[in-house]
């Protein structure tokens, strides 16, 4: 197969790491109301493969956050509260695809740091995050065909930080991760990427399906990783693409399968039915710089 290698040139906060579900780092838990209102707040240790985020609370300080372009991961709103600022942030919000969260004042009073929230909690990433564009731009600047690594329901911080490394090594110009159900840039991340994450951007986006959609727009072909595919070595792997790698076991999602255009299939002669998934971008990735090589 060939694929066509035409490509387009062309208020006050107080932040704090805080963990996913909003609890601040440090701080024990507290059980639902409907669970038990009385019920003593149990220990509770931060599990390595969570992202660290940073809280940001009132309606000024989270509206500036918007403003000033930072990424924001999560939003959580008063639940019903119609003011002006409020709705403000929120229209934000959509416009940015920031996961919106309307929740009780209870809830928000458990999740402050500083007790003054205003009906607005905002969670930014710690370690920021780069856009698709700004992905394509770098492929453009280095007058390369773009190379892109998408990740379907990758929940390993480890293996996300092994393909993060070998997508620098690669010469990939970034890595794609969906914002649900996927690990995101935790610590645990960058320090297994072995200071990769500084030089490889990593886009998180809504939906991959639909990012894939676009991107094919762009001229850019997608082969995902399929044991019913066909051998790699039998594929025309070069021009712009994009490598489409899911979690071990579950592999690529049905509807991001059949949005890609090939089905690449690595040759194993063991007795395990699969490869770690770092390992398999691996050697895809390689054969894809193989075959550029050979250009």
């Amino acid at each position: 197969m060939r694929i066509n290698e035409k490509y387009e040139k062309a208020g006050t906060g107080n932040p704090r790491k805080v963990r996913k579900d909003g609890r601040p780092v440090g701080v024990r838990p507290v059980r639902k109301a409907d669970e038990n209102e009385n019920a003593e707040p149990e220990e509770s240790k931060e599990a390595p493969g969570e992202e660290e985020l940073t809280q940001v609370e009132g309606r000024n300080a989270v509206l500036e956050a918007f403003r000033s372009g930072k990424t924001v991961d999560k939003l959580f709103v008063l639940d019903g509260c119609k003011d002006g600022p409020v709705q403000t942030i929120v229209r934000e919000a959509r416009k940015q695809d920031v996961i919106l969260n309307f929740v009780t004042k209870e809830r928000l009073d458990r999740m402050s740091c500083t007790g003054h929230h205003q009906g607005v909690i905002a969670q930014t990433a710690a370690y920021g995050y780069a856009t698709v564009e700004e992905i394509l731009e770098r492929a453009r600047e280095k007058g390369e065909p773009p190379f892109l690594i998408l990740l379907d329901g990758i929940e390993d911080p480890h293996n996300l930080g092994a393909i993060i490394r070998t997508a620098n090594q690669a010469g990939a110009h970034g890595v794609i991760i969906p914002k649900r159900r996927a690990v995101g840039l935790t610590a645990t991340v960058a320090r297994t990427s072995a200071g990769a994450l500084n030089y490889t951007p990593v886009a998180k986006v809504t939906n991959l399906t639909a990012t894939i959609q676009q991107l094919k727009k762009e001229g850019i072909w997608f082969v995902c990783a399929d044991m019913g595919g066909e051998l790699m070595y039998r594929l025309d792997l070069t021009g712009p693409i994009g490598l489409v790698v899911g979690a071990e076991g579950d592999g690529v999602g049905k509807l991001v399968r059949e949005n890609c255009d090939l089905a690449a299939a690595i040759p194993m002669k063991g007795d395990v039915d699969s490869l770690n998934a770092s390992v398999a971008v691996g050697v895809l990735a390689y054969e894809i710089v193989r075959q550029r090589m050979k250009l």
